[in-house]
């Protein structure tokens, strides 16, 4: 197990470097002027070309590369020539947001997408399962931002149940910060009033963002469920007479599980990059507006950064997610 994860580890870096180059390449290839565009319409060429040697723009592209890899090492991404902050400031202060409607949106499709799956294929062809099979088309052929505004226009602007947008309320302070999701500091703090205002915000983005999810966890549980059920050694329980709620719940979910946990795994890493819509429509504070803001500016550093946390996080799922195939079954060895 040590060496398997040391090996993973490894790959990960190896993976991260790739990644971290192509990010590199294709945003200095881009058309744009960052330096122009911080700078402002109005301003003159000196201050253009102060601006571009300050963030070393005027440097040689492979100067510019082992300068970026040097600092990131030693865990400097750089300054945002747009904001100029840090851009490892900038990431700590948007990244919670998108990590948090991530997590809880995933863990919201989870909770409906197996139980859902399970009751699809224990009855087959029934009429839940006929309507469970159009939300999963539906739910892969549905624009998330065509979703997001039909439910603010009905949930949000006709019955009035939560806000349109945002984070928090404007008058409501955010919690503590002890681990940056406002649903679980406000918890700690014992801010009820808090969380409810979080929990009303996060509502509707993570529907809209755990849709898609729901859908291919659903098919995916559903098919595999429907396998394991026609194999012998569930035909052998039913005849030995084992009740037929474990027999669906202790033998058989548990084996159609492991390609249920990488579709989830793989869905994780989708909607950290689907969040850029969902953020927009609802203005969301998370690192997807803050890209899109970034790449307006050409402004590459903040870019990079965003790339590189979404492939961090992505990558250490995934881990995590083969860690999980020994316990789901014993006869998994890692190599």
């Amino acid at each position: 197990m040590k060496q398997y994860i040391i090996k993973r580890l490894l790959l990960i870096f190896l993976t991260m470097l790739g990644l971290v180059t192509i990010t590199f390449m294709v945003a200095r290839v881009a058309p744009g002027d960052p330096a122009r565009a911080a700078a402002g319409e109005d301003a003159t060429q000196e201050m253009v070309e102060t601006l571009r040697e300050e963030f070393g723009l005027n440097e040689p592209l492979y100067v510019q590369y082992g300068q970026y890899m040097k600092g990131l090492f030693t865990g400097d991404l750089g300054k945002s020539i747009r904001t100029q902050h840090l851009v490892s400031k900038d990431l700590g202060r948007y990244f919670p947001a998108t990590l948090e409607l991530t997590v809880f949106s995933l863990i919201m499709a989870i909770i409906f997408a197996i139980p859902l799956g399970v009751i699809c294929a224990v009855k087959k062809d029934s009429l839940i399962d006929h309507l469970a099979r159009v939300m999963s088309v539906s739910g892969l052929a549905v624009p998330m931002f065509w979703l997001g505004l039909m439910l603010q226009l009905v949930f949000a602007l006709n019955l009035d149940l939560f806000p349109t947008g945002g984070r928090l309320g404007m008058l409501t302070e955010p919690p503590p910060a002890v681990t940056h999701f406002y649903l679980i500091d406000s918890l700690l703090a014992g801010q009820w009033d808090t969380f409810k205002d979080a929990l009303s915000h996060i509502i509707l983005p993570a529907v809209v963002l755990s849709f898609p999810a729901l859908a291919s966890i659903i098919r995916v549980n559903r098919a595999d469920m429907l396998e394991v059920l026609k194999r012998d050694y569930i035909t052998s329980a039913r005849a030995h007479g084992i009740s037929r709620a474990r027999i669906v719940g202790q033998y058989a979910l548990k084996n159609a599980m492991i390609p249920t946990t990488t579709m989830i795994g793989l869905r994780f890493g989708w909607m950290l990059g689907g969040t850029i819509l969902v953020e927009t429509v609802f203005d969301w504070p998370g690192l997807g507006q803050y890209a899109v803001q970034s790449a307006v500016y050409s402004d590459f550093q903040p870019i990079m950064g965003a790339t590189l946390a979404i492939g961090i996080s992505f990558m250490v799922t995934n881990l995590i997610i083969d860690l999980l195939y020994g316990f789901l079954d014993p006869r998994v060895r890692y190599e």
